[in-house]
């Protein structure tokens, strides 16, 4: 059942592509494995499926010492600064941070391990006030005052759109973002590409690739519903 849904996830990434001219490698896929026993992700790993990610710490952690290590982990949901020293070391991207505060507490910890942190700004586009994110008009001027932090690097945006029925009415939203981002590298800041756009999830990450997400965050389309009793 596994290797069929994530069969047919990459057959649609790439039908995405396909409609809006874009080659099937500039888009990443990482799979969503919160909730999920890491039994099911050695399967979808054995699929050759690299990027996973987790929404706490505590699990990503967990999994992290449990599963190869040329797995690239991304931590995905809302993270508290007295985590960020558990995960900072061994996370390819950190996609939501969303003030100056925890983007200095990465910077330092960041240093402490002798690595670079690799972050996106998570911006609520929709300004859904259930949704963690700066607005799209704050985004800029966090991104400034982030590149002047030392070991952080500003790698793009991410944005999780309102939970729609129909994909389309998301489209609005993605194009936002791909808006902002332009807008964000035309200022040419130093420590800061906007090279990622992490945007759309199992519901709609075919309208988020034809209008430009380069990462999509897609969790139930490969491991079923999310069974929130489990944890490890």
């Amino acid at each position: 059942m596994l290797q069929n849904q994530y069969e047919e996830v990459q057959q649609r990434i790439e039908a995405a592509c396909r409609r809006c001219g874009r080659d099937r490698s500039e888009v990443t896929l990482v799979a969503v494995s919160k909730t999920k026993p890491v039994e099911m992700l050695e399967e979808v790993y054995g699929l050759g499926e690299r990027n996973f990610g987790e929404n706490k710490v505590q699990e990503l952690t967990g999994k992290y010492e449990a599963m190869p290590k040329d797995i690239h982990w991304h931590m995905i949901g809302h993270l508290q600064r007295n985590k960020v020293k558990y995960i900072v070391d061994k996370v390819e991207l950190i996609h939501s941070v969303d003030s100056l505060r925890l983007a200095r507490t990465i910077s330092e910890e960041a240093g402490k391990h002798g690595c670079t942190a690799h972050i996106l700004l998570e911006v609520n586009v929709a300004e859904e006030e259930s949704k963690f994110g700066v607005t799209v008009e704050e985004a800029p001027k966090l991104a400034e005052e982030i590149s002047l932090l030392p070991n952080i690097q500003i790698e793009g945006l991410m944005t999780i759109a309102p939970f729609v029925e129909n994909p389309e009415e998301n489209r609005p939203v993605f194009k936002k973002l791909k808006k902002l981002s332009v807008d964000i590298a035309d200022k040419n800041i130093n420590n800061v590409t906007m090279a990622v756009l992490s945007m759309g999830m199992t519901n709609d990450y075919e309208v988020a690739i034809e209008e430009g997400a380069t990462m999509v965050r897609v969790g139930t389309a490969i491991f079923g519903a999310r069974n929130y009793g489990i944890t490890n």
